[in-house]
């Protein structure tokens, strides 16, 4: 009988398990809450009006069309009963497994502070990019009807949290968007007097870059007309604007890239989890006390080097990924599975607007155009299909060229707050 493994969530590492497992004798459920990979370092630019959604996410089950021994189902975890190894969903029967794999990503962290969220979307899914999106297309919409100066404004002001990678590239694109693809199409207003605000609580942006780079980076950002603010943290979001330390900013539109948290396995699993609420896993990946269950990706803490830990980046998940999937298949041959994941870092990659981005592989720094070129090269290579990287190629040469970013349509209701049109 053929032994059943579950995999929870269809990200880059719960898809890099299922590929390494081609032409096994398993049974291999695949379950996600949607219907879709998606490739999450390029979301910023669905929100940015760079990119649509159908370039950056593929239907789950087209990419397993022809794995026979592949069942993806739509559904939710609710729980997880280890002694009977059995995954509870929301919708559907209760899943037994005999391998359980869980790579639920992260979700956003707003530090306590939830009630936020209506006002700061985070950035994690297809519908929050198309979200932000919304919001920001009918700011420049509204105050083109608005005759008061003080809410146009406000209007006219946008603040993002955060100023990681995901932070400084929103911050760089709508300032891009505002003073280069927008000037020419509003008559009552001049969209290049729009704010661009990037704050970070902490000393500088990319702090996981080196200080030269992110000294760079800086003078880049306001070279494109963002304000970046440093050293002091956000204290206050409503539906008038943010706070940073005590000085109020009226502005309508805001978006969180400040901080993440692990989705609730640890709680489903009961398993010992870090400050970030990811699980807390042995050297190959697995609950110390369970060896059936593997935990990866965003979901898991996982040592590196002495002091650090693996980053939750899109390599990172697939080393992961395709290191479980040898474990998985040693112990199907009664072979002996490797020990120890062993990760190896890649290099950090930001881009800043459509013609700068950094670099840096150890010792090895490089910034400006070339930079960028290769960071576009990297992207495509890591999506999926020959038509996603051709479509995307060609968006990024367009707006290179041309510097007209295409995607700007207004879709979606939401419940979330809108600016009222």
């Amino acid at each position: 009988m053929k032994k059943k493994l579950v995999v929870i969530g269809a990200g880059f590492a719960g898809l890099q398990v299922v590929h390494g497992l081609k032409k096994t004798d398993l049974d291999i459920t695949l379950v996600d809450r949607r219907n879709h990979h998606l490739f999450q370092p390029l979301l910023y630019q669905v929100a940015t009006t760079v990119l649509a959604t159908s370039e950056i996410a593929w239907p789950i089950r087209h990419l397993f069309r022809d794995r026979s021994e592949v069942t993806t189902l739509l559904d939710e975890v609710v729980g997880i009963d280890r002694d009977r190894k059995i995954v509870r969903l929301r919708n559907s029967a209760e899943l037994p497994y005999d391998i359980l794999v869980l790579a639920t990503g992260a979700r956003h962290a707003y530090f306590g502070k939830d009630k936020w969220e209506d006002f700061a979307p985070g950035l994690k899914t297809l519908e929050d990019a198309t979200t932000i999106r919304r919001r920001m297309l009918l700011a420049f919409e509204q105050a083109e009807l608005e005759a008061d100066p003080a809410k146009r404004e406000a209007l006219l002001t946008f603040a993002v949290i955060g100023a990681g990678p995901t932070g400084v590239e929103m911050a760089g694109m709508i300032a891009e968007l505002a003073h280069h693809t927008l000037p020419r199409e509003f008559r009552r207003i001049d969209t290049r007097q729009a704010k661009v605000l990037l704050v970070e609580a902490g000393g500088r942006v990319l702090p996981s870059f080196s200080e030269s780079l992110s000294d760079y980076v800086r003078t880049s950002l306001t070279k494109l007309g963002v304000t970046v603010r440093t050293g002091v943290p956000v204290t206050a979001c409503d539906e008038n604007g943010i706070t940073i330390g005590e000085e109020p900013i009226a502005c309508r539109t805001i978006i969180w890239a400040a901080g993440v948290q692990a989705s609730p396995a640890a709680q489903w699993l009961g398993a010992e989890a870090d400050r970030a609420g990811r699980v807390v896993v042995t050297k190959d990946l697995r609950l110390a006390d369970d060896p059936s269950v593997f935990v990866i990706g965003d979901t898991a803490s996982v040592k590196w080097g002495e002091d650090k830990s693996v980053p939750g980046i899109a390599p990172a998940a697939k080393q992961q990924g395709s290191f479980v999937a040898k474990c998985i298949r040693a112990s199907l041959k009664g072979t002996m599975p490797p020990e120890t994941f062993k990760y190896r870092h890649q290099g950090n990659l930001a881009t800043i607007g459509r013609k700068v981005a950094v670099i840096e592989f150890g010792n090895f720094k490089l910034k400006g155009i070339l930079a960028w070129w290769i960071w576009g090269l990297a992207h495509i290579y890591f999506l999926i299909g020959t038509r996603s990287r051709l479509a995307v190629a060609w968006s990024w040469l367009w707006i290179y060229l041309s510097g007209l970013q295409s995607a700007r349509l207004i879709t979606q209701k939401e419940t979330m707050r809108d600016p009222e049109v």
